[in-house]
């Protein structure tokens, strides 16, 4: 708190290039600081002028009598390198450099940029920037302006930092539009210094901010982001959105997991295991603002939607149940209440229609009945003008109706009859209002998504005590020193996932058919006869595997035809022989899988297992370090989980196995920081109480030359 209150908290600013040619930024930046009645000092610095805007002017930092707690500096590139020595000599806290041409620049700038960092962080201060809009703190007892944004919003209990100053202009600009209230706005440009990340864990710390608004284009330090929001997230929401959904994050990978992990799915899993809600849009981002600005976090998502027009009430439905929300049961004795009180043609079932004739009483005295409801937490109100009837009046009944509501209420006001009054007597009244019903749908399905969040509990990493990481090295050191490079070879992998406490079928490498039989006849029929290879991976591809075999003669052939297969294929001699399994009992398909991520780190995976993973592409992914609930949470999250609890009459999965195998995984990826990439697919469970079991699994190493990695990419 402390190393950030010279930039957000000052008591003196100097404008270091402040200017008084009105348009430029030099001179709108100290205009602000004068204008919004900042509550300290305002020193303009200029080379030459005696006094800027009317104020005295001094020539240097260095020249000014008092001390400095903010240097906002408006000089060119080339020239800041200077200033920042006068402000070290001057004793300065901390440096707002709002000038471009650093790292975003190229390697030169980024060297300028690296320079004035290390000379800041040498005398102690904190630094903003560079290429940034500034910083805006709205308290009354600071009213700081150090922007070149011509809007000042109301005060209120939302922070707000942003990446981009563009988008930064825009943001204050909307949230003045909307009535939304901002207590500091950070651009932080380049963020050479602080990020996002310090203001996140500043602004938790505060108890003036209930909001945190994020607008994100990457991420420093990620796995600090996510231990620093998690923290805050358990007592103050945050929004974020991140921009660069399409940029190239999937990189050319030659295992499942690789390919179906790119950097979105790296990002909504970072985001979404700390709180964080994220948007798709800067629009959306304020639609949730809303509501958490004023409104209280749902405790589920059961909503009532109340309305005089069907249409509206149908779209709001199917909005809600498309975001996971969904429609309340409304008890007996509301629907009671509500019949008594609406005419004969109203519907009081969910959604209840009061149909066009309903005024603000009726408004006003039907709101209440649905809050009262327990089946529901959370209320939508939509409300279509017709003739006659005045919005703003109708508004005035929602804010009587829903005064004092421990659940969040939500408007949409569709049409343009009355509407802008309306708006304003609602957003006066902290009711959030959205032109149509989807706007409010999403935003509180987001709301409850985060409720449901809190409401979860913080989960626990497991021990695990009997995990043997010295054994799993062991395996890896003596397949390395055998002149295994990338993937590990079958016995390798089996010692590294045994380490860990993993089961696997067994196998026996067979080089002959002669050898392939005998080991049939010791596991015992029916077996699977899968391909044995250095270069091929993925052996469904290329016809290398074969089920059921129930005899001798079967082996054979089994053997032959893989081989011949492959030869046709254009593969001859990249068979090492045959795999022969036992083939597993009745069980339900899994994928798991792990790759690490340069930025984020290990990335865990879980989804619906065998041939078809990539096709479907049905997996989840959560960023290391597990705990037990994102496991239990991982299951869930696939699209096909209902295979997990027998759907239409298929075995029921071991939960527990799949939740302890994805802990195992995770935690092996901690342990092992040469472990590049994990697929254990089909991890088979069996029934409740009776485990699950490896099928295949592969394994890759960090030290992988690339031409190993890349034809096994081209291979599988």
């Amino acid at each position: 708190m402390a190393s950030l209150d010279a930039l957000l908290r000052p008591r003196s600013v100097a404008v270091i290039g402040a200017s008084r040619t009105r348009g430029t930024i030099g001179a709108e930046i100290f205009h602000n600081l004068i204008a919004h009645g900042f509550t300290g000092a305002v020193y303009p610095v200029h080379p030459e002028a005696h006094a800027v805007q009317g104020v005295r002017a001094f020539p240097s930092v260095t020249a000014i009598p008092d001390k400095i707690d903010l240097a906002v500096i408006v000089v060119p590139a080339a020239r800041v390198s200077a200033v920042i020595d006068d402000c070290v000599a001057a004793g300065v806290g901390a440096v707002l450099i709002i000038t471009a041409g650093f790292a975003e620049t190229g390697e030169d700038g980024k060297a300028l940029q690296d320079s004035v960092l290390a000379r800041v962080r040498a005398a102690g201060m904190r630094m903003v920037g560079p290429n940034c809009l500034g910083i805006l703190n709205a308290d009354p007892a600071i009213a700081l302006d150090a922007t070149f944004a011509p809007t000042w919003p109301p005060h209120g209990g939302v922070a707000f930092s942003s990446q981009s100053g563009a988008v930064g202009l825009a943001i204050l600009d909307y949230a003045k539009e909307l009535g939304i209230g901002v207590h500091q706005f950070v651009s932080i440009g380049n963020k050479a210094d602080v990020s996002g990340n310090d203001l996140i864990a500043h602004w938790g710390a505060d108890p003036a901010v209930n909001v945190v608004l994020l607008y994100l284009e990457s991420f420093g330090n990620p796995i600090n982001f996510m231990r620093i929001a998690t923290e805050v997230s358990r007592r103050k929401p945050i929004v974020a959105v991140k921009a660069g959904r399409t940029a190239a994050g999937a990189r050319a990978a030659s295992s499942h997991t690789g390919s179906l992990a790119g950097l979105e799915v790296a990002v909504d899993a970072l985001i979404g295991q700390a709180g964080v809600i994220r948007t798709d849009t800067i629009e959306e981002l304020f639609d949730v603002a809303m509501v958490l600005a004023h409104q209280p976090v749902p405790r589920g998502g059961r909503v009532a939607i109340l309305t005089n027009a069907g249409g509206p009430g149908i779209m709001a439905t199917d909005a809600c149940e498309s975001h996971g929300l969904t429609l309340a049961e409304l008890s007996a004795d509301t629907t009671a209440r509500l019949r008594a009180l609406l005419p004969p043609e109203a519907s009081v079932k969910n959604p209840v229609d009061m149909i066009a004739s309903a005024g603000p009483a009726a408004y006003e005295q039907a709101l209440p009945l649905l809050l009262a409801d327990d089946g529901v937490d959370a209320v939508i109100v939509l409300f279509v003008p017709p003739v006659g009837t005045q919005a703003a009046a109708v508004a005035a009944a929602i804010q009587r109706g829903g005064a004092g509501a421990t659940k969040p209420i939500l408007t949409c006001f569709m049409g343009m009859h009355g509407v802008p009054a309306a708006l304003s007597s609602l957003r006066e009244g902290k009711f959030p209002s959205y032109a149509f019903p989807e706007a409010a749908a999403i935003a509180l399905a987001r709301v409850a998504r985060y409720g449901a969040w809190l409401a979860r509990g913080e989960g626990a990493i497991p021990a695990l005590p009997d995990v043997d990481p010295a054994r799993a090295r062991a395996a890896i050191a003596a397949a390395q020193a055998a002149g295994a490079r990338g993937w590990l070879p079958a016995d390798a992998v089996r010692e590294v996932l045994a380490a860990y406490g993993i089961p696997m079928a067994s196998s026996v490498v067979a080089p002959t058919a002669d050898v392939a039989v005998a080991a049939a006849r010791a596991a015992g029929y029916p077996v699977a006869i899968k391909l044995a290879s250095d270069t091929i991976t993925h052996k469904t591809d290329v016809g290398g595997v074969v089920l059921g075999v129930v005899d001798d003669a079967g082996v054979r052939a089994a053997f032959d035809g893989i081989r011949a297969r492959l030869d046709a294929a254009g593969h001859a001699g990249s068979m090492t022989g045959v795999i022969v399994q036992p083939m597993i009992g009745r069980g339900v398909e899994t994928f798991v899988g792990g790759t690490r991520t340069p930025d984020f780190g290990p990335l865990i995976a879980f989804g619906t297992g065998g041939v078809n993973v990539e096709l479907w592409k049905d997996v989840v992914f959560r960023v290391h370090p597990l705990t037990d609930l994102d496991a239990r949470e991982m299951l869930d999250q696939i699209r096909g989980r209902a295979l997990l609890d027998g759907f239409r009459g298929g075995p029921i999965a071991d939960r527990a196995a799949l939740v302890d195998a994805l802990l195992r995984v995770d935690r092996m990826f901690g342990d092992l920081p040469e472990l590049a990439e994990l697929d254990i697919n089909p991890l088979i469970a069996r029934a409740p109480g009776a485990g699950a079991i490896a099928v295949d699994a592969r394994l890759r190493l960090a030290t992988a030359s690339a031409g190993h990695a890349g034809h096994a990419a081209r291979s599988r």
